[in-house]
């Protein structure tokens, strides 16, 4: 009677393991299975002051930064998961004051909007924008470190935007 117990038991467990859905990470990312492709749309810049080149850099990295870690396939015509959106804002300002009204640095602000859909678990989609900065010192112009800033917060933007739509901790 045991014997025939735990075989009964095995062979429930067969039929109802497989339509369980259980995702492992070590990376922290959590993707459904049923997810394969993902979109990116090209991100204008509709700041005040437009970069050049920040549409195309921060494009290509979001783009980048799913390729790298995930196992989507990227799609020309709106993908599983699609990101849109615009740069809303580029501005550089001083932040610190010295004793004699002089700005001691100043500090470089970007903010995305960004708009996510999942069109398998539409409960995940987003509309939020996101903002990151770097400092600089005042006494260099902002063009001689303009790359350098921009790549460092470009990052970071990807960095939010990414865990916002893959990573639930």
């Amino acid at each position: 009677m045991g014997k025939l117990v735990m075989v009964i038991g095995a062979a429930g467990l067969l039929v109802i393991l497989p339509s369980c859905k259980v995702t492992y990470s070590f990376s922290g990312v959590n993707i459904s299975p049923e997810v394969q492709t993902y979109s990116v749309q090209y991100f204008p810049n509709r700041a005040a002051i437009v970069q050049a080149q920040l549409s195309q850099v921060f494009t290509d990295a979001l783009m980048d930064k799913i390729q790298s870690n995930t196992s989507l396939n990227l799609s020309s015509d709106g993908g599983d998961v699609h990101f849109s959106g615009e740069i809303t804002n580029y501005e550089t300002r001083p932040t610190a004051i010295t004793g004699q009204e002089t700005a001691a640095r100043n500090r470089l602000t970007i903010r995305i909007r960004v708009q996510y859909m999942n069109a398998i678990e539409p409960e995940l989609d987003y509309d939020t924008s996101f903002s990151r900065y770097e400092d600089y010192d005042s006494s260099l112009n902002l063009s001689d470190v303009e790359d350098e800033l921009i790549e460092l917060i470009v990052e970071n933007l990807i960095e939010d935007i990414f865990n916002r739509a893959f990573v639930s901790w």
